[in-house]
Order: C-alpha cells, then structure tokens, then sequence
C-alpha cells in the first residue's frame, strides 16, 4: 500500500517548530518590536495562560492527529502480511507502552530520582491516546459507532468536567480553573510529585481519556483516505469541510467548556482537530493530489524521524557539534541579530543530522 508522503511532511512541519521554529520565530519577532505582525507571530511561538488557543497550542494534538491518521494504513499493511489480530494487538501494546518508556527517559528516567520523576509527559500522552484509540478502532466494526464513541468521550467528559468540582476548591471557584478542576484535583492527589506542577499537570490523568478522542478522529481522517469512493480531490474537500465544521462547533463550545490545553477540554479537541484536518486537507491535496512534491523534502526528513531528534534535543545530543560548526560564523553577526542567527544553526545542525538518517534509510521506528 502506497505510503501518503503528505503525512510525512505534515509530522516534519508540525515537529519543525519543536525543532527550533517556534524559537526562530519569536527570536525574529524580538527584533521588530514596533511591527504589529511579528508580534502576533511571537505571541504565537508561546502556549496561552490557561485558556485560549496559540499556534503552539497545536503542535501536539496534531502530531497525535497524524499518528492516528497514520494508523488505517499501517493496520491494513499488518493484515495483508498475514499477521492475525493478537499479533496486531502486541504491536500496539508494545508501540504505545515504548512511548511511555521513553517519556520517562525523556523527563529524567536515568537521573535515578524516582521519588520526584515526573510519570505523565507529551510522549506518554502520544502512547496511551493513540495506543487506546487503536484497540478501539480495531474492535469496532461499523464507522457510526466509532462517532458515537468519539462523542461519548467528548461528551462525558464534559459533563464530568463541569459536574464534579474540586473537593478541596472554596466555594464560587471556577470550576474550569486549576484550583476548581476535578482533573487538576486528580493529579495532585494521585500524582502528587510525580507532578508537572504541585497543582495541576497539563499531561495529567483525567485529560488524557479527551486525547484518545483526538487520536481516534484522525484514524476517521486517515481511514477517509484510505478506504472513501470519492476522488482525491473530494476526499481532501471534505476533510476542509470537516475542519470547517468542528471550528464552529469548538467556537460554540467554548462558551461551555473553555478552550484550554492543559485540560485537553472537549472544545480544544475540536479546534485542534479542526486546524488539524485543514492542514491535512492541504497537504494532501498539493502533494498526493497535485504532485508538487520538490518544496517538501525539508519537511520529510524531519518526519520520517521525528522521535528520534525529540529525544536527541533533550540528550543534547548536537549541541557541541552546532558550537563548533556555528559559533564563530554567529559572533560575526551583529549582536542583535545573534540570537536569530544561533536558532538558524541549530535548526541546520538538527535538519543535516536527519538529512543524513534519511539518506542512509536509518529510521526510529516505533
């Protein structure tokens, strides 16, 4: 089954900014405190207080959007190479437990403090949304009961959310605050210090049963792709379509349930799969419809690796290789315009390390 290079460039975009875009970004902003436009640019390098919705809000729902996307077609490879459903059942189990595994290296594992290590991380949340949202979408047979499932979970935990307070909150706290929440309460009892923060954790435990939501309707998305009678062209309208209509049931919801990250609320679900299918909308139409593909290869290299250059940034793994590469050239550079230019290195060092990964066909599969 033919791979969709529109998923690849689309993780790589997403996993761009992680990689040093963001920083760029506002780097850039920096430096034109008067233009009206960087500054919204470099407001949106930077996740929102508590409620609302930055670009950098939606990097990690969209990256756990692809995963799902992905899913209907790595499922059907499984099945035409004769692997029987226990098979199918270990590989998810395995796949979503590694994740987990290598959110605990990533938040300290190795530093052996295992009284304070934090347990919930963006990668564990990537594991147990998409590993949980697998088994389902392998369980269920029919397509309207999988959307009866994804609006049950919506739903229900919005009716949880705004049903059951803080038992610890004074009374006229808002419920949707981190001193009123149900699910920052949950953390902070149950996590304690294996916490994000002593009052909430924005990968906690209640928020992360809205994320299986997320990943389930980006397997309704990759399983539009895959199995739809219509045309490519109308295959890609009607993910635009999709997206257009959850932005405005998340506008709606978001005067019941605000738009809020670390809650992973239902509204949040919503716009970010939303923003999530009109990106996918457009890249696979350019891509895997129209066929310009020459402008994505950047974006490729950086998605067929993503994990691997996520855990090679925090092992700073490239960082006296950029010193050595980039100082000198970037001490050259006038001094504002040094911080732009240190990001840009860096960005190079981490593209060429995959550049070279992906040339040599060397791939962290998980």
């Amino acid at each position: 089954m033919k791979r969709l290079e529109s998923l690849d460039a689309l993780r790589g975009f997403d996993m761009f900014f992680i990689m040093g875009g963001s920083s760029l970004i506002a780097a850039l902003a920096a430096l034109f405190p008067d233009n009206t436009v960087w500054q919204w640019a470099g407001e949106q390098m930077r996740h929102a207080e508590w409620e609302g919705l930055t670009h950098h809000d939606t990097i990690f729902p969209l990256f756990l959007f692809i995963a799902g996307t992905a899913w209907p077609f790595s499922l059907a490879r499984q099945r035409e190479k004769g692997f029987s459903q226990k098979d199918i059942i270990y590989k998810i189990l395995r796949r979503g437990f590694m994740l987990i595994f290598l959110g605990w290296l990533y938040n300290g594992l190795l530093d052996f403090h295992l009284d304070t290590l934090r347990l919930c991380s963006v990668l564990s949340r990537i594991g147990m949304g998409w590993m949980l949202g697998a088994l389902i979408y392998l369980s269920v047979k029919k397509e309207r009961t999988l959307w009866y499932i994804i609006a049950f979970i919506l739903l229900g935990y919005w009716a949880v959310m705004a049903g059951i307070p803080s038992p610890d909150a004074p009374a006229g706290t808002d419920i949707f605050s981190k001193e009123g929440s149900i699910a920052c309460y949950l953390d902070k009892v149950i996590l304690g210090p294996h916490s994000y923060k002593s009052n909430y954790d924005p990968e906690g435990l209640l928020s992360t049963i809205p994320a299986v939501a997320t990943a389930l309707l980006g397997m309704m998305a990759g399983q539009k792709l895959k199995e739809g009678k219509e045309s490519p062209t109308k295959k890609a309208l009607a993910l635009a379509v999709a997206g257009l209509g959850l932005a405005g049931l998340a506008w709606a919801w978001h005067f019941l349930f605000p738009i809020n990250k670390a809650l992973w609320s239902s509204s949040f679900v919503c716009a970010t799969a939303s923003y999530s299918l009109l990106m996918l909308a457009f890249f696979y139409y350019i891509i895997d419809v129209k066929g310009w593909k020459h402008w994505d290869k950047f974006f490729v290299v950086i998605g067929m690796n993503s994990i691997t250059i996520y855990m090679a940034q925090r092992f700073h793994l490239l960082d006296g290789l950029q010193h050595k590469l980039f100082d000198g050239l970037i001490a050259l550079c006038p001094d504002t315009w040094q911080q732009s230019a240190e990001e840009v290195s860096w960005i190079a060092i981490c593209w060429l390390f995959l550049y070279l990964l992906y040339r040599n066909k060397i791939f962290l599969k998980i």
